[in-house]
């Protein structure tokens, strides 16, 4: 790579023995540790290191920005060339979380501190994989100094959380962030599940070992092979000390799926003795399933197969099985379709904006990893791998951060809210059956899971039209949710007078929520054309029991840059409106671009 651009400020900060060097690819390193060393007491020397122990940053980094890596693979399986969503981009780390301390890791004093510094060394990206429940936004560190970051140009990018598939879980809702929900790809790590009645059931692995081929071994619920002094809710969960070995050994071990980690269930079954281990998904997991790297053969499985595994071993004296090696498999059907861990909205903070923003692939994504930690994340395991598989919205978050940044790249005169907008209007609601996209549990999803749909980078390159925001229209938002001077110079630094009247109906959002539709409601919204002049017709698919009508249903530009404002007006159809959330999409077209917002009522 050239040299470093005269621009950049930062450095590689290191104060260990083993300290980690900047080169013109990696132009940042620092640490942030002051608000957990007030809260979890003095620290030792080796706390003074961005350098990465655990494999989070490692793997979010180099999905954002990694260079071309010419045969990347997780032990062999998905080998290919791997390629960050920006190869060509300078990258830089900022450490802000350390191991728990009473539930405590990342502080919202290094998060701020972070924010701070990365805005004075000079990024142009922001892609924040951390977070927490969702609060007020004068007293959310990522809110504050995602802000103050947007304020000087930075797009700013975070994940949705990993706390579905409850309603109301999303965090990091500030309408100036980017929020990013997790969907799958089309890829798998497969093997399968052969029972004895000669069922075979397709489940997902990373494990390297597989059992001898032609042989059935003796497969057990961990409930009936459970400790005398366990419970049959801990045995069935496979916690630590809940097994008797002497009623595992030589079996392969079939646990459920919640609570404790899913590699740590495996490590349970190879401790009590186990051959195979065979995780079955719970209800609320439904058919998602990752793939990971176990210390012994194992398939994970979706609920309605777990519960035939459960179904036959009662049903028999003699229950038999054999696990199958796993292959990695392309070009599966459907995909994407939302993980059951994804974040769901309604916003809880400010139910006028939707969030998740957008989705993206956050499901067995391989990326680089740290070879200071095994491949598990636990102290057990031993093996040490250069790339690896992880699943979560930390994984989704660095792909919409990486085709931020080529967007940068190619629009460098765009806003932070022009970018979202991009990436918002362009995204698709449909798999690649052409169906619409399904959660976990095979029913269709709803912009609740996915924002505006899953990205399509290339399609975001030109996006004919974007709803554009300003600092001013984020304080004006501000302002309609009620909030002080005190609490907006916190945001602002110095004084702001709030307009006499500011509607949240009015917030130039790329996507329209009423959560609280009574009788009517008009609604403001501006374009800015960013292509070529041409004109724009609105096409409503209007939500179940609203009528919607545009005015004007007709936009015409004559050049680019040029801004143009149209009305909505929603109104609720007589008294069989349902009184849950209904959902439609306003899009306009000129043929060529479709501009698509989704539509989220609620009567």
């Amino acid at each position: 790579m050239g040299l470093v651009p005269s621009k950049w400020r930062g450095t590689c900060q290191d104060e260990t023995k083993n300290a980690v060097t900047c080169n013109r690819k990696l132009i940042g390193a620092r640490f942030f540790n002051k608000g957990y060393a007030a809260y979890a007491g003095p620290l030792n020397s080796s706390f003074n290191s961005a350098r990465d122990h655990e494999g989070h940053g490692s793997h979010t980094l180099s999905t954002a920005g990694g260079s071309l890596v010419y045969g990347a693979s997780v032990f062999g399986y998905g080998n290919g060339t791997a390629k960050g969503g920006s190869p060509g981009a300078r990258v830089a780390a900022y450490k802000v979380c350390w191991p728990q301390v009473n539930n405590g890791g990342c502080f919202d004093a290094d998060i701020m501190a972070a924010f701070d510094a990365a805005i004075h060394d000079g990024v142009d990206v922001l892609s924040v994989s951390v977070g927490g429940d969702a609060g007020d936004y004068f007293a959310d560190a990522i809110a504050i100094g995602s802000f103050h970051a947007v304020k000087r140009g930075i797009v700013v990018v975070s994940s949705a959380g990993n706390d579905g598939p409850k309603d109301a879980s999303v965090s990091n809702v500030s309408p100036w962030m980017i929020t990013v929900g997790a969907s799958t790809i089309d890829r798998e790590f497969a093997n399968y599940v052969a029972l004895g009645n000669r069922k075979h059931l397709k489940g997902m692995s990373l494990s390297t070992e597989g059992l001898p081929s032609n042989k059935f071994y003796p497969v057990i619920s961990s409930v009936d092979a459970k400790a005398a002094n366990a419970s049959a809710r801990d045995a069935i969960l496979c916690k630590p000390g809940t097994l008797n070995p002497k009623k595992v050994k030589g079996k392969i071990l079939v646990c459920l799926r919640g609570e404790n980690a899913r590699v740590d269930k495996g490590q349970q079954a190879a401790l009590a003795g186990a051959v195979g281990f065979i995780l079955a998904n719970d209800m609320r997991s439904g058919n998602e399933l990752l793939a990971d790297p176990h210390v012994l053969p194992a398939s994970h499985v979706n609920f309605s197969d777990g519960a035939a595994v459960f179904n036959y071993i009662n049903s028999t004296k003699n229950p038999m099985a054999y696990l199958t090696r796993v292959r990695t498999q392309l070009g599966i059907k459907p995909a994407p379709f939302m993980a059951s861990f994804s974040s769901k909205g309604p916003n809880t903070i400010t139910p006028e904006i939707l969030k998740p923003d957008i989705t993206a692939p956050g499901v067995n994504i391989i990326a680089a990893y740290s070879e200071s930690i095994g491949p598990t994340d636990q102290t057990f395991d031993k093996r040490r791998i250069p790339f690896n598989a992880q699943s979560g919205t930390s994984m989704s978050c660095p792909h919409i951060s990486g085709i931020v940044g080529l967007l940068k790249t190619l629009h460098p005169d765009w806003s932070p809210a022009a970018i979202k907008s991009a990436i918002m209007t362009s995204a698709r609601t449909r798999d690649d059956n052409m169906d619409p996209m399904l959660n976990s549990s095979n029913l269709k999803a709803t912009p609740f899971s996915y924002g505006a749909g899953h990205v399509r980078p290339n399609r975001a390159m030109d996006p004919g039209l974007v709803y554009d925001s300003t600092v001013n229209d984020y304080l004006n938002f501000l302002c309609a949710i009620g909030y002080n001077e005190a609490q907006l110079q916190i945001f602002s630094q110095k004084p702001y007078k709030c307009p006499k009247s500011f509607s949240l109906t009015d917030f130039n959002y790329p996507s329209i929520t009423v959560p609280n539709l009574s009788g009517s409601v008009t609604i403001s919204r501006t374009v800015k054309n960013v292509g070529t002049p041409g004109t724009y017709t609105a096409l409503v698919k209007a939500p179940p029991g609203i009528s919607v009508v545009v005015k004007p249903n007709k936009l015409e530009f004559r050049e680019n840059g040029e801004e143009k404002s149209f009305y909505l007006t929603l109104k609720a159809k007589g008294r069989r409106v349902a009184e849950d959330y209904v959902f439609g999409r306003l899009t306009w077209s000129d043929g060529q671009h479709h501009v698509r917002s989704p539509i989220v009522v609620k009567a």
